[in-house]
């Protein structure tokens, strides 16, 4: 079990998961937080996304140094990531260029690739974690325990796929690529997208584009059944 989940975008939020445990008090009873930091020179803004939620998580502005926390309960399972390029006016409304989840400051959907995703499962006895790139990239990550128990291997992808991005993968912006699609997410065919025919990990193999991302980020997930959670 992880005590404490150090969750670092090198390039844009620093996010530190602690697990507060009283004396004598039974771990189930106790939550967890992630306190989020931004420490690139850029605004971005973090959206925390509990599973099966109907996407009513909570969403954050952080300028560069600021921080903020997130509180969840034991059990408790998510994403978060991270948005670039927003604009949102005054009542929360607006759009963000990478990682985008509505049309509102307040995730109201699902995240819209490409975006670099943080998983966690939270539970009283371990914690699941990884870095998923299956939905493509748009910000290094890097999950790394601190004083954890078990298996706490680092996870994550602290490289920058941005800088060799292949050229159909490549989402630009005034002539730079500011995230890199999935294979997926670009030719939506069964066998990037490991459905149909190729719905098992024997049949849905890894492809010369997750292979590409593997070899930037080795300890993230590049494709469907590419499992990297660590508990």
């Amino acid at each position: 079990m992880a005590q404490n989940l150090l969750l670092l975008m090198p390039l844009s939020v620093l996010i530190l998961m602690n697990i507060t445990i009283a004396a004598g008090q039974n771990t189930s009873t106790n939550g967890k937080r992630f306190t989020l930091v931004n420490n690139c020179e850029d605004t971005i803004w973090p959206a925390v996304i509990p599973k099966d939620d109907n996407y009513h998580g909570e969403s954050f502005t952080l300028k560069p140094g600021q921080t903020t926390f997130y509180n969840a309960p034991v059990g408790w399972s998510g994403r978060i990531w991270g948005r670039t390029g927003c604009n949102f006016d005054k009542n929360g409304n607006g759009t963000c260029q990478t990682g985008s989840c509505g049309t509102s400051l307040n995730c109201t959907g699902p995240s819209n690739p490409p975006n670099s995703i943080a998983e966690f499962t939270l539970g009283a006895d371990a914690d699941f974690y990884d870095l998923s790139l299956v939905d493509g990239y748009n910000l290094p990550i890097a999950i790394s325990p601190i004083n954890g128990i078990g298996n706490c291997s680092i996870a994550g992808c602290e490289g920058d796929l941005r800088q060799n991005c292949s050229t159909e993968l490549a989402v630009k912006s005034n002539g730079k690529v500011i995230a890199c699609r999935s294979a997926c997410d670009v030719f939506n065919t069964d066998a990037y997208c490991c459905r149909g025919a190729f719905a098992d990990p024997a049949a849905c193999q890894p492809s010369n584009y997750s292979r590409s991302f593997k070899q930037v980020c080795p300890a993230a997930s590049s494709y469907a059944f590419d499992d990297r959670a660590i508990s």
